[in-house]
Order: structure tokens, then sequence, then C-alpha cells
């Protein structure tokens, strides 16, 4: 799975933040830092909504093929 990260350099390193998963963000003192530090968060943020949603019995879980 692919997702849209957008990277800013700042006076500290850069942040990195994915709009496609609100609140979704993290930073580094090195761009390829960030990067990996923003594939962690995606996947930290991805773990948290499969156990929000186990907690949620009547909702269905269902998976899109979006082209763009």
């Amino acid at each position: 799975m692919q997702y849209k990260v957008v990277l800013q350099k700042s006076e500290e390193g850069y942040s990195v933040s994915c709009p496609g998963l609100p609140g979704c963000w993290s930073q580094g003192a090195t761009e390829p830092e960030a990067l990996e530090n923003i594939r962690s968060a995606i996947e930290e943020y991805l773990a948290t909504i499969d156990d929000l949603l186990q907690d949620a019995p009547n909702a269905e879980v269902r998976k899109l093929d979006i082209a763009v």
C-alpha cells in the first residue's frame, strides 16, 4: 500500500505527515530518518485502527482499490 507524505524542512530537521491519515505525523533530524519515522507512525496508526475496529462489532470493514 502506498501513502502520500508531506516532508518539510525546518530549523530542527524535517517534519513529515501523511494527509490521508489525519493526525499521523513524525519528524527526524535528516530526511531519511524522518521518512523511516513516518513509516513506523503509519504502521502504528493502522494497527490502532484495527484494534479500534475490533471493539465495534457492528462495523463492517471493506477494502477498496482506487486508481488515481
